[in-house]
């Protein structure tokens, strides 16, 4: 017989059946009435070719060919029942899943080593791998599971729309300069800042021009301004040593800024008022989100970051 021709309900009223022996045990056991019992009985018989019960002294009993098929039709039902429960929680104390992330240099450099300290407490047996964020990173890898999360992109960014995108952080931003910077003070106006020499992140997320034109030049544009890009990096740290040997500036997250100002000959800077703040993202694939390790990892991540208590 041809699975496709056979009306697979009927193995569970034969599995009641066969463990019955009786017709209206086996119709209670499947809440079915006695009359569309046996009509189901009828229905066996007639797919399977054969009487499966019959009547004898001893009450109904199974046919040899019913007996045969009992444990393959128990097994196979058991099997689906296992199939179609819940995948079981997350086990974090037990893990040894390795994670990976696409993310920016933000939250590698400024989020990540504490909440690796934070997940370790919790799961000290799991491993995260970071690696940068490109374009096949939110489609391809994500989509097959080679990336488990995509953190830290600007909200402006195009995603196709299948994509689950959860707000992540917002942060102001700052400008950083060197430390003997002689004609900068505390803050810079907006014509200062248009004639100074700039280090800009390029952002390799995206492609073609987009990756060279930021928040701050729209900002700039919507005023019919631009900036001086002395130089272009695809790495934050490579652009705050290149600010810190030259009269240059670079605009980039606060807390990011206070980080390179703590390592580096480089001070924070006020830049003009009005450049707009970086809205940051968490993406998943729909594939993969209710998938209870990336759920978990998911919910950690989002819950570490609204509880910072940063100090500026």
């Amino acid at each position: 017989m041809i699975l496709r021709q056979f009306d697979l309900n009927l193995l569970i009223i034969f599995e009641a059946l066969i463990s019955e022996c009786h017709v209206s045990r086996a119709a209670d056991k499947v809440f079915l009435s006695q009359s569309a019992m046996s009509h189901a009985l009828n229905r066996l018989r007639e797919q399977l070719n054969d009487p499966i019960l019959v009547r004898t002294e001893s009450g109904l009993q199974p046919t040899p060919r019913a007996k045969a098929l009992a444990p393959k039709v128990r097994n196979a039902l058991q099997l689906l029942q296992q199939s179609l429960l819940p995948p079981d929680d997350f086990d974090a104390a037990r893990s040894e899943r390795t994670f990976t992330i696409a993310s920016t240099d933000y939250f590698e450099a400024v989020i990540f080593p504490d909440l690796l300290n934070h997940l370790l407490t919790i799961a000290p047996s799991i491993k995260i791998e970071i690696e940068m964020i490109r374009e096949e990173s939110s489609h391809k890898r994500l989509a097959n599971g080679e990336v488990d999360l995509v953190v830290g992109l600007n909200s402006q960014q195009p995603l196709p729309s299948h994509l689950i995108v959860h707000p992540w952080l917002t942060e102001t931003q700052m400008c950083l300069v060197a430390s003997d910077h002689p004609h900068i003070k505390n803050s810079l106006t907006l014509k200062q800042y248009v004639k100074l020499p700039h280090v800009v992140f390029m952002d390799v997320s995206q492609d073609g021009q987009a990756k060279n034109i930021d928040a701050v030049d729209q900002w700039l544009a919507s005023k019919q301004l631009s900036r001086q890009h002395m130089a272009r990096t695809v790495n934050y740290m490579a652009a705050a040593r290149i600010v810190e040997k030259n009269h240059a500036v670079m605009t980039l997250p606060f807390h990011m800024a206070q980080l390179f100002s703590q390592m580096l000959k480089l001070r924070m800077v006020k830049p003009p008022k009005g450049i707009p703040s970086i809205n940051m993202t968490l993406v998943q694939h729909p594939l993969y989100s209710e998938e209870p390790s990336v759920s978990w990892l998911t919910k950690h991540i989002q819950t570490f970051s609204q509880n910072l208590s940063w100090k500026a």
